[in-house]
């Protein structure tokens, strides 16, 4: 018996300011024309919190002062096979001029209602609702 495929890592970060939540609209697969928390693939020898850091920065020309691990989500492709290990950073102190870059088509703070009219993937959706009501996340989704 083989063991399983090893999960490739990510990471995406979720920050909440002023009542919204950043989210950017994916520009390429996997899901590409939902919305989610900026993030990625980590590179090789990269550190999760600077995966984290260079993700944000491409896709939203935004920096975050402090990076704090908040969940991890195992993400499967569309047949349901697990392929990231997705390690979902809660980021505040943001600072820097919004604007999409990279694989993001659009990026935009969203709060709730807003949020329930777009096409938002479903784990996102759990993690930003939660921080939005002020409730805990859940350390392990998958």
């Amino acid at each position: 018996m083989k063991p399983p495929p090893r999960l490739a890592p990510a990471v995406s970060v979720a920050i909440l300011h002023e009542g919204r939540v950043l989210l950017v609209r994916r520009g390429r697969e996997p899901s590409k024309g939902s919305y989610a928390f900026p993030g990625g693939r980590v590179e090789a020898g990269e550190a999760l919190e600077d995966a984290a850091r260079r993700e944000l920065l491409e896709e939203t020309a935004l920096t975050a002062g402090a990076l704090t691990p908040l969940t991890t989500v195992i993400v499967s492709d569309r047949h349901g096979v697990p392929v990231f290990e997705l390690t979902v950073f809660h980021g505040t102190d943001v600072s820097g001029a919004l604007a999409p870059g990279d694989d993001a088509e659009a990026a935009g703070w969203f709060d709730a209602v807003e949020m329930a009219a777009l096409p938002v993937l479903d784990d996102v959706s759990a993690i930003a609702q939660a921080l939005l009501a002020g409730g805990a996340v859940p350390r392990f989704i998958g």
